[in-house]
C-alpha cells in the first residue's frame, strides 16, 4: 500500500538520512520468518480489545462521580485525589512495563493487565469504603499503565511497515471505549434498577473478554517479526529473549533495526524526549480533567445526569475517527507543530466556552474538546517518528509516558480543590485553559524532525 511505504519512509526518515555508506551491519544467525496471518491478526484482535479497555474503568467512574461521592461520602478534595489516581498509577506501574517484557514477555504482560483490569473493575464497586475503592481501581489502573506501555510496543515490533494504520486503529478503539462507558454507564445503572455499583461493575466483562486472545501469546518469547534473532547465550535465551527484553538490551541489533546503539541510549539527554514526556503529561492532564470532571460541570450548569453523560461520550466519540486519521497525516508531515497549535486552539476554544455559557452550547464545547482531546493518538505516534530503533521505542515510550503521567498527576486534583474552595467551576476552567499554552509549546519542541538517537 502507498500510504504504508510512505509512513514506513517517514518513520525511518531520521536513520536512514543519517547512515553512512557502505556495506549494511552483518545480519545475526538465526533471523525470524514472518509470522503466520492468522497470529497478526490474532494480535490486531488482541491490541482493539485491549484498548477498548484502557479507559471505561474512569469513564464510568466520571459519569457516576457524585454517585459515588455520595455512597463513599467523599467531599470534593477526596474526589480530587481518586480523579488523579489514573496518572499516578500510570506513571508508578508504567515504569515496570518494560521490565516485565523483558522477563515475561509482551503478551503475557498485557494478558496479565486485562486480568488485573477485570478484577478491579469486578472488586471497586463493592469493597464499601473509599481505601478500598482507592486500591481496587489502582489494581485495575496497573493493569492499564503496564498496557498503555506496550501498545506502541507491540505495534512498531509486530507490524513496522503499518505504524500509522495499527496506532489509529487501536487509538480508534481506545476513544470508541472511553466513549462507550461515558455513554452507557448511566443507562446502564437505571436499567439495573439505579445502583450505581452495578454500573460500574458490568465493564468487568468487558475486560474478562479482553484476556482471551492474549493466553495464545503468554508463552511468547521469539523475537520480533523481520529482524533478527540475537545471538545464542545464556543471556539472550529464555525469557530474556522476549519482545521489550530484545529491545531493551540485545547488542548487535539487525539492520532492520538500525545501529546497535540503545545499550548507551541516555534518554534525559534528548531536549525531544523531554519535550514529548511534558506534551504527554499535559495532554494526560486535560484528558484526565476531562473524564473526571466534565459531566459534573454540566451538570452543576443543570444539564441532567444522563445528557452530561453522553456530553462526555461525545467527546470522547470525536476521537474514533480522528485518532485514525491524526496518526496517518502526522506520519507524511515532518514536523507536527502545525497540528499540534490546531488541537492547542481547539482546547482554548472550547474551555472559554464551558466558562461563558456551559450549557447553552454544550454540545459544541464538547465537539471542541474531543478534538483537542485527539493529542493522545499524536503524542502515541511521536513516540514511534522520533526514534530510530526498537530499542528506541521502547525506552521512549516508557520514559514519556511514565513521565508524562507523573506531571499530570496534580492536575485533577488541584480541579477538586479549586471547585471545592470557590464553589465554582471559574477558576478550575481558567486552569485547564491556562494549561493548553506550555501543551502547545512543548508540542511544538516534540514535533521537530529528529529522532532521539541523535540527542543521546
Amino acid at each position: 500500500m502507498p500510504d504504508d511505504e510512505t509512513q514506513t519512509q517517514t518513520l525511518n526518515r531520521g536513520g536512514a538520512a543519517r547512515t553512512p555508506a557502505g556495506p549494511p551491519p552483518p545480519q545475526l544467525s538465526g533471523a525470524v520468518e514472518a509470522p503466520a496471518p492468522w497470529l497478526l491478526r490474532l494480535i490486531a484482535v488482541g491490541l482493539v480489545l485491549a484498548a477498548l479497555n484502557l479507559r471505561p474503568a474512569i469513564t464510568s467512574l466520571g459519569a457516576l462521580l457524585e454517585e459515588v461521592r455520595e455512597g463513599l461520602h467523599m467531599s470534593g478534595s477526596v474526589a480530587g485525589v481518586l480523579t488523579s489516581v489514573p496518572p499516578l498509577c500510570f506513571a508508578v506501574f508504567g515504569v515496570m512495563a518494560p521490565r516485565l517484557a523483558r522477563r515475561f514477555g509482551a503478551g503475557a504482560v498485557v494478558c496479565a493487565g486485562m486480568a488485573a483490569i477485570a478484577a478491579g473493575l469486578l472488586i471497586r464497586p463493592y469493597i464499601g469504603s473509599t481505601a478500598g475503592f482507592l486500591a481496587a481501581s489502582a489494581l485495575a489502573l496497573m493493569g492499564i499503565a503496564v498496557s498503555n506501555i506496550l501498545m506502541p510496543v507491540i505495534v512498531k515490533r509486530w507490524f513496522p511497515d503499518r505504524v500509522g494504520t495499527m496506532t489509529g486503529l487501536y487509538s480508534m478503539a481506545l476513544a470508541l471505549g472511553t466513549a462507550l462507558a461515558a455513554a452507557v454507564t448511566v443507562p446502564l445503572t437505571g436499567a439495573m434498577g439505579g445502583n450505581w455499583q452495578s454500573g460500574l461493575a458490568v465493564w468487568a466483562g468487558l475486560a474478562a473478554l479482553a484476556v482471551l486472545p492474549w493466553i495464545v501469546l503468554v508463552r511468547d518469547r521469539t523475537p520480533a517479526p523481520g529482524q533478527a534473532a540475537p545471538a545464542r547465550s545464556a543471556a539472550a535465551s529464555g525469557p530474556s529473549a522476549s519482545v521489550s527484553g530484545r529491545a531493551a538490551g540485545a547488542s548487535g541489533q539487525a539492520a532492520a533495526s538500525g545501529p546497535a546503539e540503545a545499550p548507551a541510549l541516555r534518554i534525559t539527554r534528548s531536549r525531544t524526549a523531554w519535550g514529548l514526556a511534558c506534551f504527554f503529561g499535559l495532554q494526560a492532564t486535560a484528558a484526565y480533567i476531562t473524564m473526571g470532571w466534565m459531566p459534573q460541570i454540566f451538570r452543576d450548569a443543570g444539564v441532567s445526569a444522563g445528557t452530561a453523560g453522553v456530553l462526555l461520550a461525545v467527546t470522547m466519540a470525536m476521537g474514533v475517527p480522528l485518532a485514525f486519521v491524526i496518526p496517518r497525516v502526522a506520519a507524511r508531515l515532518k514536523q507536527q507543530g502545525p497540528i499540534v497549535v490546531v488541537l492547542g486552539l481547539c482546547g482554548l476554544i472550547g474551555y472559554g466556552g464551558l466558562y461563558l455559557a456551559p450549557a447553552a452550547g454544550a454540545w459544541a464545547w464538547a465537539l471542541l474538546l474531543g478534538v483537542a482531546n485527539c493529542a493522545f493518538p499524536l503524542a502515541l505516534t511521536m513516540i514511534g517518528m522520533r526514534t530510530r530503533t526498537g530499542a528506541g521505542v521502547v525506552r521512549l515510550s516508557a520514559f514519556a509516558q511514565s513521565t508524562g503521567y507523573l506531571l499530570s498527576i496534580p492536575g485533577p486534583l488541584l480541579v477538586g480543590v479549586l471547585y471545592q474552595h470557590s464553589g465554582g467551576w471559574g477558576l478550575p476552567i481558567a486552569l485547564m485553559a491556562g494549561l493548553m499554552i506550555p501543551q502547545m509549546v512543548a508540542g511544538v519542541l516534540a514535533g521537530r524532525d529528529r529522532t532521539i538517537e541523535d540527542e543521546c
